[in-house]
């Protein structure tokens, strides 16, 4: 089996697992590996321009807020532009900077013709640790992937 093949495999089972109505979760590690072997793999930020702007992004992911800093109110235009900006064919991973707003967009993204969605476990910043801080508890940062400081 090959290395993508056993990714996709591993987030179909964390998907049963978990009862999400969406095709799948994975790792940041994970996430990176299938952005760097499917060439229909898509990384969608729906972090803030306030997280992207302070806190850093991915390069080549496609960043779309799903709710607006400081009052965290909701894009309204959120599904348009996803549309317009990718591929309903595209394998769709969606990171936050948890988990929690990436999983509400994957359930969106399933329910409007996305076929293939996974949701990136750990986000971007990853969970707090026992100080209340993150980037030390898991995340894509602290697994040392790909990112710039805006």
């Amino acid at each position: 089996m090959s290395k993508m093949s056993r990714i996709l495999q591993d987030a179909h089972q964390r998907a049963e697992q978990m009862s999400l109505p969406y095709s799948g979760a994975v790792l940041p590690d994970e996430a990176y590996e299938l952005m760097q072997g499917l060439p229909k793999a898509v990384l969608l930020d729906v972090r803030s321009h306030a997280e992207w702007q302070f806190v850093g992004t991915v390069p080549g992911a496609v960043n779309i807020e799903w709710r607006s800093y400081p009052g965290m109110e909701p894009n309204p235009n959120f599904l348009a532009q996803l549309t317009h900006q990718v591929d309903p064919e595209a394998v769709l991973l969606v990171i936050c900077r948890s988990g929690a707003r990436s999983d509400q967009v994957a359930r969106l993204a399933a329910e409007n013709g996305y076929s293939e969605v996974y949701n990136v476990l750990e986000g971007f910043e990853g969970d707090r640790d026992g100080e209340g801080h993150r980037n030390s508890v898991g995340g894509w940062r602290w697994r040392g992937l790909p990112w710039v400081q805006g």
